[in-house]
């Protein structure tokens, strides 16, 4: 049992030179207010003057005080650097440094808490690490910490009883530290502030020991009895009562050994009944055994934590990477890793799978056949054309002459202006694509290859490189989306095989309208001679008649073809009933206003006539019909084209041209240069890593019987 403190002062030297809080080891915080006696109950304990005395705030860092017990004449085999007296100490800031002279080790403390506090009564939470080597203490490990304070002084902040109740609760917070509550006998047990912090951690004061000083300062007439014997604060670890020396004993020099002298003598007189369970020797012993017993309850835990810490700490270093030491095979590797993973995700199968949103291929195939393709059935076949842009198309290309048929140039100029309009989405689709693809660079970045975090300057470059190549493909693609939009209006097929389907249901359509009207025909007109009326008959004056004759000998051709040429007789037969009629309105009628040739007539809104509206009718179907197979064509190539011309090429070219573009001799060292940040890290966990398995093995080392 003796082994577990030498084994926690072990362990609290490797956490130390680490300066790590991340395993709380067990520990004796001394808690009190401002000169109740710590300081003094601490070198009762180490039996040598080795404390900054005096009045008001002394004690301004925390000082973790380990007494290591060592047998007379021991002194070499227990001390590292060898030493021939029988106590001396050594800081942990001052490395191996060795004092023999205790005034020394108090002046050392003065100077190291100026150096870091100030010297205007300020205070820091960095603690002092003291290791006191004597054969007449018993192993402890101890914290002193500053006195509880109310009211600043001197040039002390004005939140300093904040600042000193903070770093107190720093430490007894820890659940394996046990609190060394201190109180002058010669106050009120009940106003005591060391009680009331230990409570606020340890409600149940399990381990909270209660220290009362200054028994031989009590008045006249009063005694400690009911203190000492709980029955005013019980504390469950004990209450145990010693006698410091006074500041007078102190400046005579009165040695610790004959202040202990003295005390028993005290008690002997005063209380003595209690002696033997009270003073500075039974403390000694009792802070020992708790600690003892104290530690034996921690260790399992203990030795739980620090193996799952060395596991995590473990995998944060192997996640750093090791230091580069060929730099040439280092780089090659990165590149080759990061074209890899960029590829993958384009493919689907990188280790890391995006599960917030698309990335990479899924994204890509979305916007092919999501947003692309619905955008492309967005887009109306006739839209931006009405009737009457039709019909000024069909006259246009007429030229000068009246046309019998409608012009199959109409036809050509109006479809080609309407699949003119899928080549801006398509463009669009190109220029997503693109989009996606760099976004690709950042999320390799980010969760694939993650050693480029290590070289910021590489990833920047590598980032340029990629960019660089997306950049040159895209007017490549571009260029070919356009000239497959090019590519459909270069040539009209107007004999494709789903065109001519189209027509053939179209005039199946023309031919039952023909027959519809033939049966609204009025009984009393004979069916072969509506047609031959004059503009004096009584059909030639609403004008009806004759362009449903002109539907129905047009109706009596073949099959007609997609521009309508075999409707050339109901046309011609329908403009000859139009030539007819204007004598009606000639030059001697007297509604007939002068004509100015000058003027251009521009359209107007009216009423279209049947043969105007049947032409448009066809314009319009065979617009739609051939649109629509444009588009599908449009739908499938484009894709094709994006995935051939940018995404295919940047998948086969991406590794040459980053190792073309970086592996150079001369930007090994530039490219491989670490970020501060990243070497420092790894240089932390690597510090903690190793202490972590120092302090596995020096629990190892326990046998199972020195835990009971």
């Amino acid at each position: 049992m003796e082994a577990l403190i030498p084994v926690i002062n072990k362990l609290q030297d490797v956490f130390n030179t680490v300066g790590a809080d991340v395993i709380q080891l067990p520990q004796i915080a001394v808690v009190g207010t401002q000169s109740s006696g710590k300081s003094s109950v601490l070198e009762s304990l180490v039996g040598r003057d080795l404390l900054p005395r005096g009045t008001g705030v002394v004690t301004r860092r925390p000082l973790i005080l380990q007494l290591v017990h060592v047998d007379p004449g021991d002194a070499r085999k227990n001390d590292d650097g060898g030493n021939e007296g029988e106590e001396w100490g050594k800081f942990l800031h001052t490395k191996s440094q060795i004092y023999t002279d205790f005034e020394e080790i108090r002046q050392e403390i003065e100077n190291e808490t100026e150096r870091i506090s100030g010297n205007n009564k300020g205070i820091s939470d960095d603690p002092i690490h003291l290791k006191i080597f004597s054969p007449n203490v018993v192993n402890l490990t101890l914290v002193d910490l500053p006195g509880i304070t109310k009211v600043p002084v001197g040039d002390q902040p004005q939140d300093i009883e904040v600042q000193i109740k903070d770093l107190i609760l720093k430490h007894i917070s820890n659940p394996n530290c046990i609190i060394l509550a201190v109180t002058a006998a010669n106050t009120d047990m009940a106003t005591s502030e060391a009680l009331k912090v230990a409570r606020e951690v340890d409600p149940d004061g399990r381990r909270t020991l209660a220290v009362v000083t200054k028994l031989d300062l009590m008045d006249a007439g009063t005694d400690a009895m009911d203190v000492l014997m709980g029955r005013v604060i019980p504390v469950k670890l004990g209450l145990i009562g010693v006698v410091n020396r006074s500041q007078l004993d102190i400046n005579n020099k009165k040695s610790v050994t004959d202040a202990i002298r003295d005390e028993h003598a005290f008690l002997q007189k005063k209380y003595p009944s209690l002696a033997n369970r009270n003073g500075t020797k039974y403390l000694a012993r009792t802070l020992n055994r708790l600690l003892m017993h104290h530690i034996r309850d921690c260790l399992p835990d203990l030795k739980t934590r620090i193996n799952v810490l060395a596991a995590q700490y473990q995998s944060l270093l192997s996640s750093y990477g090791e230091p580069v030491e060929d730099q040439s095979a280092t780089l090659l590797q990165l590149i080759t890793k990061f074209a890899t993973e960029y590829c993958n995700t384009i493919e689907g199968t990188a280790k890391y799978i995006e599960t917030a949103e698309l990335c990479g291929g899924a994204r890509i195939c979305y916007i092919f056949h999501e947003t692309f393709g619905r955008t492309l059935e967005c887009v109306d076949p006739l839209g931006g054309l009405s009737t009457i842009d039709i019909l000024t198309a069909i006259r246009n290309a007429t030229g000068p002459r009246p046309s019998l048929f409608v012009p199959e140039v109409s036809f050509e100029l109006l479809v080609k202006k309407q699949v003119k309009r899928l080549e801006e989405p398509s463009l669009r689709c190109v220029e997503l694509v693109h989009e996606e693809m760099q976004r690709i660079i950042q999320h390799c970045s980010n969760y694939s290859t993650q050693e480029l975090q290590r070289f910021p300057k590489l990833h920047e470059a590598i980032v340029e490189v990629v960019t660089s190549l997306l950049r040159k493909r895209l007017p490549i693609t571009n260029e070919m989306v356009h000239n497959l939009v090019a590519i459909e209006l270069a040539y009209i097929n107007t004999k494709h095989p789903d065109f001519a389907d189209a027509c053939g249901v179209m005039n199946n359509n023309i031919e039952e309208q023909r027959r519809n009207r033939m049966r609204e025909l009025p009984a009393a007109v004979p069916r072969d001679k509506s047609v031959g009326k004059g503009p004096s008959g009584p059909t030639g004056a609403s004008g009806e008649l004759p362009a449903s004759g002109a539907d129905m000998d047009g109706a009596k051709a073949p099959a007609a073809g997609p521009q309508g040429e075999q409707d050339g007789t109901g046309n011609w037969r329908g403009m000859l009933k139009k030539g007819e009629e204007a004598p009606g309105s000639g030059p001697g009628s007297p509604l007939r206003g002068v004509v100015n040739l000058l003027d251009v007539p521009a359209p107007v809104a009216r009423k279209l006539s049947s043969r105007e509206q049947r032409d448009c009718e066809v314009i319009e179907r065979l617009i739609k019909s051939y649109f629509l197979i444009v588009r599908k064509n449009i739908q499938d190539s484009v894709p094709k084209a994006v995935m051939h011309f940018l995404v295919n090429h940047v998948k086969d070219s991406l590794q040459s041209e980053l190792v073309g573009q970086l592996y150079k001799s001369g930007l090994l060292n530039d490219l491989l240069t670490e970020s501060e940040d990243m070497a420092q890290r790894r240089k932390e966990a690597a510090d903690m890593l190793q202490a972590l398995q120092k302090a596995s093995q020096v629990i190892a080392e326990i046998r199972e019987t020195h835990l009971w």
